[in-house]
């Protein structure tokens, strides 16, 4: 049977152990303790909270750490408006920034009308199951699937499919997110900055003929945009014109204006406009299904 004395012991053993551990959490927490800038949190209150890493970084909070440590500029938000970065930079007393927009752009322009088709898809209703099976049925390997897995994983409804069953990203919308890049199972997507108006609407890598038999917008790789372009600005990569953008200074509309089918356009207003020597697409319904393709 414990006595008192046992007792008396055991409380002052347990008061000793309970006032060491508190000490040493004391010390502990001296010896870690790491500061964080209560401006930090300030400067997150002020941002969207959308974590859509557009700036480049995991997500708000740490957009913030790095626009109060001075290694990103408020501007860099670009979900944020211009009057809330400007809010963020008056508050930390630094320039707000200048960031160029990026928008996503999409190679391809093969819509229903145009591009043909091997085969009907049957299932899963997303584009990346249809890349799975075969390709997803459409004549031209490279093209779009137009099954709107963009359109989906947009959180901020700047992609809309149109009646071909085409993406169209409305640039006022868009904040380079990237979510579009990342979905589609044909790489078609990229982020763009605004100033990168002349635009190869095509991936093909099919050759000549055959690219425009299985869509009539396709690169043909005849090399006229070449010839007509400022030196170096586009150059022909296995089928496929491709620009340069490094030299962009350089690009003006006249590189669209002989290109036969289309595929390389001007992005200055919509739709975007095509060269003078583009074929007309009168079609408007869809192209019958056809296995013979080539």
């Amino acid at each position: 049977m414990e006595t008192i004395a046992d007792v008396a012991v055991a409380g002052v053993f347990m008061a000793v152990l309970g006032g060491a551990l508190a000490w040493l959490l004391s010390l502990a927490n001296k010896r870690f303790y790491v500061y964080e800038d209560p401006r930090i949190d300030e400067v997150e209150e002020m941002l969207p909270k959308s974590n859509c890493g557009a700036c480049g970084t995991a997500g708000c909070r740490n957009f913030a750490e790095q626009v109060v440590a001075g290694e990103r500029v408020p501007a860099r938000c670009t979900v944020n408006s211009p009057d809330m970065n400007a809010t963020i930079a008056s508050f930390l007393g630094v320039a707000m920034g200048e960031v160029e927009k990026q928008v996503a752009r999409l190679a391809c322009a093969g819509g229903s009308h145009v591009a043909r088709m091997r085969a009907s898809y049957q299932g899963l209703s997303t584009c990346r199951a249809a890349a799975t099976v075969s390709g997803g049925g459409k004549a031209c390997a490279w093209g779009c699937l137009g099954l709107g897995d963009c359109e989906v994983s947009c959180d901020f409804d700047a992609i809309a499919m149109d009646q071909y069953g085409l993406p169209r990203v409305d640039a006022d919308q868009c904040t380079a997110c990237g979510d579009c890049v990342a979905v589609c199972p044909k790489d078609l997507f990229s982020l763009q900055p605004l100033s990168h108006k002349l635009w190869v609407a095509c991936k093909s890598r099919a050759d000549g003929d055959i690219a425009e038999a299985q869509c009539g917008v396709a690169c043909t790789a005849c090399g006229k945009c070449v010839m007509d372009a400022a030196p170096g600005l586009i150059r022909l990569d296995r089928n496929l014109a491709v620009i340069d953008y490094a030299k962009n200074p350089l690009a003006s509309a006249v590189a669209i204006e002989r290109c036969p089918t289309g595929a390389i356009v001007w992005l200055d207003g919509k739709p975007p406009a095509k060269g003078r020597e583009a074929k007309k697409i009168i079609r408007m319904e869809a192209l019958p299904v056809s296995a013979n393709v080539v």
